[in-house]
């Protein structure tokens, strides 16, 4: 294949790319942006393997077999409720790649084509700090997003780690790479300088997430994301790869724009997000204090919605564990069939990963226009006879509102509380994944359905 048929392919797969992420933001052109990137990529692939640059055209191929064997085993295996963790796992491997890549490039760097002494050093100098930087970044990457596995997984906790002058420590390993990048460069390149970076990065990767507490833990994944794609742009600098710039890129930037969009949505700093210092002590109200909590049964929470006109279920990460999506979307149809108006409340961070909650209701084909966003909805709560909080605990925390020193003050939340009657579905007092008590299920208008999700669900399906 020749070099300019490559660069053709190139371009045609970053079209491919951009069609991928134009069809990924709606819905209903989901299934099409997922064939668009398939497309792309498969196209970038068959270039890159057979263009006049390529080698060791078997070790790719049998790299490429392994790799695709052990990613459609886990993405087979995995579960909806697991994929944040998985993602952010694969979001590692693409920091490591990174990382590989760059003390490879540094050991074998590109020939020179230019004949320009002077401008041969400048490329040499410009390659040098492409590998320093692809290498930190990729580093960063690679433990941060090992870090947020571990969190998602529950392998660590989710409280934020509080270390003594922690921003310090993260404004110190800043400057000291910087100073080595400045070595590093002035000494022709030093294995030793991008040893001792990498070493840093790493270090300050892990410190980086781990700060940040559970209840950020999407704008987390989305900012790992953005960082992934920074790394493989990095990487194409460093190997020279047009197209892995350009897909570096619109990954690095679009995760970065879901971040300030996600940041927006929770009332945080995008900055203090990057630098990850946002995560704060967690505080768990007792009990006691709250008052006292009202029990209820799934066959008088269907005498209830059979007397509601209005019905709003808002969804979180326990509907997603316990598969409750599918009996949810029964009662949803045999509540709309009596004529009672049904809608969906999406948080932005619902669940642990952007728009989780919203691909298990596609997946469970509720309509689409039912399912709407937390600003849509938060004025009509009272005219809402009947909310139905299934699995969600800090999205709908009035202490966010209420309590200026709760871990979560300042956070838009979905203001479930001022409906007529507020159906909460726990297995049990237990806080949130954020370790914040929740006053809701203090209110006198709301009542407690204890239980499996997916039984209560069924149980009230098979009342109705």
């Amino acid at each position: 294949m020749s070099a300019g048929l490559v660069q053709a392919a190139y371009i045609v797969a970053a079209l491919f790319f951009i069609m991928s992420l134009a069809g990924l933001s709606k819905q209903e052109s989901a299934r099409s942006g997922n064939y668009y990137g398939i497309t792309g990529m498969t196209i970038a692939l068959i270039a890159t393997i057979f263009s006049p640059d390529a080698q060791g055209f078997a070790w790719v191929i049998i790299a490429m077999a392994i790799g695709g064997a052990i990613g459609i085993f886990y993405a087979k295996k995995v579960e909806m409720t697991e994929m944040p963790e998985l993602v952010a796992i694969l979001h590692s491997f693409v920091g490591l790649a990174a990382v590989l890549v760059g003390y490879n490039s540094y050991l074998e760097p590109p020939v020179a084509i230019s004949t320009d002494l002077a401008e041969m050093h400048a490329e040499h100098v410009i390659h040098l700090v492409e590998v320093f930087l692809g290498v930190f970044i990729g580093a960063v990457t690679f433990t941060g997003s090992i870090v947020a596995f571990c969190k998602l997984r529950g392998v660590i906790s989710s409280s934020p780690l509080n270390i003594p002058h922690k921003h310090k420590w993260n404004l110190a390993a800043i400057v000291v790479s910087t100073l080595l990048l400045v070595y590093f460069v002035k000494a022709d390149g030093s294995m030793f300088a991008l040893l001792v970076m990498t070493l840093i990065a790493f270090a300050f990767g892990y410190h980086l997430v781990a700060s940040i507490g559970g209840a950020d833990m999407p704008v987390v994944v989305s900012m790992l994301n953005s960082y992934s794609g920074w790394a493989a742009a990095a990487a194409g600098f460093m190997l020279a790869n047009d197209l892995l710039i350009v897909t570096g890129a619109l990954v690095g930037s679009s995760g970065a724009i879901l971040s300030y969009i996600m940041c927006k949505a929770m009332n945080r700093s995008f900055i203090s997000v990057i630098a990850g210092g946002f995560g704060q002590t967690v505080v768990i109200s007792d009990d006691q204090e709250q008052g006292e909590h009202r029990e209820t049964t799934a066959e008088d929470v269907a005498e209830m919605l059979k007397d509601s006109k209005s019905v709003i279920i808002t969804p979180g990460y326990g509907m997603a564990v316990a598969q409750a999506q599918y009996p949810v979307h029964e009662i949803t149809e045999k509540l709309r069939a009596q004529g009672i108006d049904v809608r969906f409340g999406i948080h932005p961070v619902a669940g642990r990963l952007p728009g989780h909650m919203n691909v298990l209701l596609a997946e469970a084909k509720v309509p689409y226009d039912i399912v709407l966003e937390m600003d849509e909805l938060n004025d009509d709560f009272p005219e809402t006879d009947t909310v139905l909080v299934i699995g969600a605990n800090d999205t709908v925390n009035p202490a966010a509102l209420e309590d200026p020193n709760s871990p979560i003050a300042g956070m838009p939340v979905l203001e479930v509380w001022n409906a007529k009657n507020v159906i909460v579905f726990k297995r049990s007092m237990n806080t949130g994944y954020a370790g914040v008590q929740n006053p809701l299920f203090f209110k006198e208008n709301t009542s407690m359905l204890f239980g499996d999700a997916k039984e209560s669900v069924d149980a009230i399906s098979k009342a109705l």
